[in-house]
């Protein structure tokens, strides 16, 4: 009995070996399946990564500043003055030929004036005369005055030599200013320029005879150091234009060569004929480059508008609803939206509204695209020019 009792108890070493050999067994099974595992969560991964679609995007850039087309326009002197005769008479001479530049007060002609002159002497002698009668009349009237006091004569013969001094004081008055008037016309034989400038016209010669009032111009002066230059602005392109904006002077016989503008005052108001608004412009000719009265052409150099912006053709879907496009949004779904299209550039199309200068637009977006779908975007840049399939 005790030998088969002994005989049925397994040994301790058996035991620790049987353990040993499950856990060898165990830890090969492990070892050989997590590759698999992970193999698998890799697949799943890459499943999930390939089921969400990769798109470019790209941002919304400003516009290239267009450049405002040439208006027709009209160069004008600074001062522009016809010269007309004050008094009449017969040119006796003239100092100041075409082209010739002079200075104000510089004299230009003179004019030979005999019936004005025997009238202001008239007016001399007649002044003598109303003065001479005023002392007369004064002297008397102070007479009676004093004999009044003692009752020598009527107060009725007192208050008519004094009326009758009131009466000679203004007539000597009328005589002056008659005499003054004359003076101021004989001035005006010597004709002079108003203003320093260039003689642009001389229309009389010696012996000519001149008529004052009579419309016809002797001279005529211009100052063309500064220029004006007058130009007709589009309604559309009105509210561009303000004072102290830059413009371009072309003139057709200088190509190739602009000159420096700058916009002085606008009309404030458009032309209801023509719906233009009517700008003045300053250009410096100090150096007699442009003439006077020559045609050009103006262009604005800097229009105060707000900026478009653009993005590229391909970034565009045109469906039922109009023309489209993709935003990736921040958690990478996709929004449709209805954007204004502004001018076609080929390349990049104007859009006038619908996007903002932050928006990721998708390029080359699929018929298929619709709101809600979830995409991943490129990374997305400001591009310096946006141009058709660049993918940023």
């Amino acid at each position: 009995m005790t030998t088969e009792s002994s005989n049925a108890t397994p040994s301790p070493k058996l035991s620790r070996a049987a353990l040993a050999a499950l856990v060898l067994v165990v830890a090969a099974v492990i070892v050989g399946l997590l590759p698999r595992l992970r193999a698998r969560e890799a697949l799943a991964a890459e499943t999930r990564e390939l089921a969400v679609p990769t798109v470019a995007v790209v941002s919304p850039a400003p516009g290239k500043p267009v450049a405002s087309p040439p208006l027709p326009a009209e160069v004008k002197a600074w001062i522009e003055a016809p010269i007309y005769a004050r008094a009449s008479g017969y040119l006796k001479r003239w100092l100041a030929d075409l082209g010739a530049r002079v200075e104000a007060g510089q004299l230009l002609a003179e004019i030979e004036t005999p019936e004005l002159d025997q009238e202001l002497e008239r007016a001399r002698h007649q002044l003598a005369e109303v003065e001479a009668a005023l002392a007369l009349s004064q002297s008397t009237s102070e007479r009676y005055t004093e004999l009044l006091k003692t009752a020598s004569v009527s107060e009725q013969e007192t208050a008519e030599k004094q009326a009758d001094f009131a009466l000679k004081t203004a007539a000597v008055k009328a005589a002056r200013a008659n005499v003054r008037r004359l003076e101021e016309m004989q001035g005006f034989a010597r004709v002079t320029a108003p203003f320093a400038g260039v003689v642009a016209a001389r229309s009389v010669d010696v012996g000519d005879l001149v008529t004052a009032g009579s419309g016809k111009e002797l001279f005529r002066l211009s100052q063309t150091d500064k220029l004006r230059v007058y130009a007709r602005v589009p309604q559309a392109q009105a509210l561009s234009v303000a004072p102290g904006q830059p413009a371009e002077l072309l003139i057709p016989e200088k190509p190739g060569q602009v000159f420096t503008a700058t916009v002085a005052r606008t009309a404030g108001a458009i032309s209801p004929d023509s719906r233009t608004l009517l700008t003045e412009l300053e250009v410096d000719n100090s150096r007699g480059e442009i003439l006077a009265g020559s045609f050009g052409q103006v262009r604005f150099v800097e229009a105060k508008r707000t900026p478009t912006l653009t993005l590229p053709g391909n970034t565009l879907l045109f469906r039922a609803e109009g023309p489209q496009v993709g935003l990736v949004l921040a958690e990478g779904k996709v929004e449709l939206r209805k954007v204004k299209l502004g001018r076609d550039f080929g390349a990049t199309v104007e859009i006038l509204g619908g996007v903002s200068p932050a928006d990721r637009v998708i390029l080359n977006p699929s018929d298929s695209l619709t709101s809600g779908a979830v995409v991943r975007a490129a990374a997305a840049t400001k591009p310096e020019v946006n141009k058709p399939g660049t993918i940023k």
